[in-house]
């Protein structure tokens, strides 16, 4: 049995959102970052929805968005995954920020910065990269030890096929990734009082 991929999302490249934006024609900007990293830089006038709510509660988001939006992540994976779940939910048209801010900010486009934080991806680097290291090396005393560095290795091998990160996640529901808090009815009254 094969599977076909899903369409990829149609996307927007930085320069032509940066011009959108200075000529005052600027979509709805939805980041679905967690508000850690948002807080830490994110385009000017955009929105934190974090993927999770925006999952949760893309009914509700709904009769607020128009057909011009463009979903913002780190690099791109997530506000894909953002545009299937709208799409899904009956908003046609999305787009998704081609490299995300990351591509944004090399592009040298405006950023708004709040303090500083580790990005995600380093995160799990750091993670990952200490449990496997003291694993080894507990493994020379314990034998098996070595078994949860191999499961780790297994983890990020599986998360690079399937563009997603269990370890992400569960690091993004610490209070340092977490930030305040983006319910639902604050998003919503940010989407109404702007036009």
């Amino acid at each position: 049995m094969s599977t076909t991929p899903a369409p990829a999302a149609p996307t927007v490249t930085p320069a032509v959102l940066h011009r959108l934006v200075q000529d005052g024609r600027a979509p709805r900007l939805l980041d679905v970052r967690t508000p850690g990293e948002f807080r830490t830089a994110h385009i000017p006038g955009s929105y934190n929805v974090p993927l999770n709510t925006l999952r949760e509660h893309r009914a509700e988001l709904l009769a607020h968005l128009d057909e011009d939006v463009v979903l913002v992540c780190r690099s791109g994976a997530r506000a894909a995954e953002a545009e299937q779940a709208l799409a899904e939910a009956g908003l046609p048209n999305l787009r998704v920020l081609a490299g995300g801010i990351v591509a944004w900010e090399a592009a040298g486009a405006p950023v708004d910065r709040g303090p500083e934080r580790w990005d995600m991806e380093r995160q799990v680097r750091l993670v990952a990269g200490s449990v496997v290291l003291a694993t080894g090396l507990v493994g020379v005393f314990v034998p098996g030890a070595h078994l949860i560095g191999t499961a780790i290795g297994a983890g990020l091998t599986y998360a690079a096929l399937s563009n997603s990160c269990a370890m992400g996640v569960l690091l993004s529901r610490l209070p340092y990734n977490r930030g305040p808090r983006a319910d639902i009815r604050t998003v919503i009254t940010e989407l109404r009082s702007t036009p």
